[in-house]
């Protein structure tokens, strides 16, 4: 096995792959706060800004994800793209579980 800067390769993969994860739910997770505690509020911005920022967010993730996966697909940093979609896809995830938790309270009322 090779080392690179003192890691192997799967190290550097699973690292690179850790990343790409974090950063998207990293990014997620920040948007929840800053919704719960109205930080852009002086800016204008309500729910829907949240939501659309969220589903951008995600969706945007996935696509860096695959374009990254897809330019670098031999080495190492493909790990990262995978990360991206992993990331995104859970927020995708969590969209989609608010929406139908929404839905089956509204449709008990």
């Amino acid at each position: 096995m090779s080392r690179l800067g003192g890691m192997t390769e799967i190290d550097r993969r699973r690292t690179l792959g850790l990343a790409g994860f974090l950063l998207p739910s990293a990014l997620l997770v920040a948007l929840y706060f800053a919704y719960s505690s109205d930080t852009f509020a002086s800016w204008g911005w309500l729910g829907g800004e949240y939501a659309y920022a969220f589903i951008g967010v995600a969706v945007g993730a996935i696509l860096l994800g695959c374009v990254v996966k897809l330019v670098r697909l031999d080495k190492p940093g493909g790990a990262f793209g995978t990360g991206l979609v992993l990331g995104g896809a859970l927020g995708v995830l969590v969209v989609v579980a608010f929406i139908v938790v929404f839905l089956v309270a509204w449709s008990r009322m």
